[in-house]
C-alpha cells in the first residue's frame, strides 16, 4: 500500500466533548470523575483538556468543558456504552447537568 493509505490513517478520530451547564455536588462529580477516568483510558480515550472555561464568546457561559480523543466513533460510543463508564454515570446522577457529544474528527 502507498503511504497515507493505510486504514489506520483513513480512520478519523472522535472526539467527546462534555459542557457542564450545572453542578449541584461536587462531591458526587469528584467520585464520577475517579470511576470515569479510568473507564475512558481504558476504552482508549485520552483526555486533552478539562476545567472551566478560559474565555467565552457569543453566548458567554463559562462552563466546566472536558474533551477527550478517541481512535474512532466506534471506540468513543463503546467506551461510553461500557459498564465501567455506565458505572461512574450512576454515581454522576442528579450531581450535574451536562451536554456530552460524540463529534468526528476531519
Amino acid at each position: 500500500m502507498a503511504a497515507g493509505n493505510t486504514a489506520e490513517t483513513l480512520m478519523a478520530k472522535a472526539y467527546w466533548i462534555a459542557c457542564y451547564r450545572e453542578i449541584s455536588d461536587p462531591a458526587k462529580l469528584a467520585a464520577y470523575a475517579k470511576l470515569a477516568g479510568p473507564a475512558i483510558e481504558a476504552g482508549g480515550g485520552r483526555i486533552l483538556a478539562r476545567g472551566v472555561a478560559a474565555k467565552a464568546y457569543e453566548d458567554g457561559k463559562l462552563d466546566r468543558t472536558v474533551i477527550i480523543e478517541f481512535d474512532s466513533v466506534d471506540q468513543a460510543v463503546a467506551a461510553h456504552d461500557g459498564a465501567a463508564y455506565q458505572a461512574a454515570l450512576v454515581v454522576l446522577k442528579g450531581a450535574a447537568v451536562r451536554d456530552l457529544r460524540i463529534v468526528q474528527g476531519s
